[in-house]
């Protein structure tokens, strides 16, 4: 079993606190971790409630603030939705996921977990008239 710690940070040098995530596989493929944070992120929000979502990837039906998504209407956020949403802006390029500082590029790509895993996501900035 390996705690694995998530961070999220930005191309304008934004970083987030860690969280982490008990996976007791030692191997998986990228698209099943992207996965599983996603899952895990749903449920937080779930358990807690509230009209914002904070997450790697933006539901639908909501507009952007500075500490996550506000949901225009409460409502559940679907992880089977937001796991598909995730994956698709990766293909995108929407974000580059770091695994103790080595880039992995192919959701199918096996990811070592072990023990002190850190799993960076760097979400892309668009460039602003690029």
């Amino acid at each position: 079993m390996a705690m694995v710690s998530f961070v999220d940070e930005t191309t304008a040098g934004q970083r987030s606190s860690a969280w982490h995530l008990e996976i007791f596989e030692e191997r998986l493929p990228l698209r099943e971790v992207i996965r599983r944070r996603v899952f895990q992120e749903v449920a937080e929000h779930t358990a807690k409630g509230g009209d914002v979502f904070r997450g790697l990837v933006q539901p639908t039906d909501t507009e952007r603030t500075l500490n996550g998504f506000k949901l225009r209407q409460p409502r559940r956020v679907d992880p089977e939705e937001q796991a598909a949403r995730a994956l698709e802006a990766f293909s995108r390029n929407g974000f580059v996921v770091l695994v103790d500082d080595r880039q992995v590029e192919d959701l199918d790509a096996s990811v070592e977990l072990t023990l002190g895993t850190e799993i960076t996501f760097l979400k892309l900035v668009p460039l602003v008239g690029g």
